[in-house]
């Protein structure tokens, strides 16, 4: 084989493996189209629930919007169900959904999210205890101020916007 020939494969081997790594990148890169857009933004206090439908904590059965108990559920005593988004705490973000009603009294003194027990966990560095139903090893950690973003607004009952205590009824409006 010359020199010559050599030098020309491996000159179109390159270009071939280049062109097919351009491609592969740009097919896994995210269209900046396809990011969900923040439609409402805010700061809260989150506390955390996990309602197993036991009774055991104090919880009343299958959370409002009739899905079972998971990871990502949150509870708002404003927004509609079904209304998706994340927050971030201290640098860590997660996705939430809106699967349940709540906190009731806290709404009143600023806490206008329940984080699902293992959300919460995995946000404050601690472990969900499912025989307690608690997070251990956060440094008793209960609440925690949390920056949220709303991506989709739920169609159900509730009000859109900035979160409200339990007590002004809103989640039972529409709009």
């Amino acid at each position: 084989m010359s020199p010559r020939f050599g030098l020309r494969s491996l000159a179109l081997l390159t270009a071939s493996a280049v062109g097919s790594m351009s491609v592969a990148c740009t097919a896994a890169h995210a269209d900046p189209g396809s990011e969900k857009k923040a439609l409402y933004k805010g700061s809260t206090t989150a506390s955390y629930f996990w309602d197993d439908g036991s009774g055991r904590a104090g919880d009343t059965g299958l959370p409002a919007s009739g899905k079972p108990m998971q990871k990502g559920m949150a509870a708002s005593p404003s927004w509609p169900l079904l209304t998706e988004g994340y927050v971030i705490y201290k640098g860590k973000k997660m996705p939430f959904f809106v699967g349940d009603r709540g906190p009731g009294e806290p709404s009143s003194r600023g806490i206008m999210l329940d984080l699902d027990a293992k959300t919460f966990a995995d946000l404050t560095g601690g472990t969900f205890n499912p025989r307690s139903l608690m997070v251990n090893g956060n440094g008793g950690k209960g609440h925690i101020k949390i920056d949220y973003v709303i991506t989709k607004w739920g169609d159900g009952l509730g009000k859109k916007g900035r979160p409200v205590p339990f007590s002004t009824g809103a989640y039972a409006r529409r709009g």
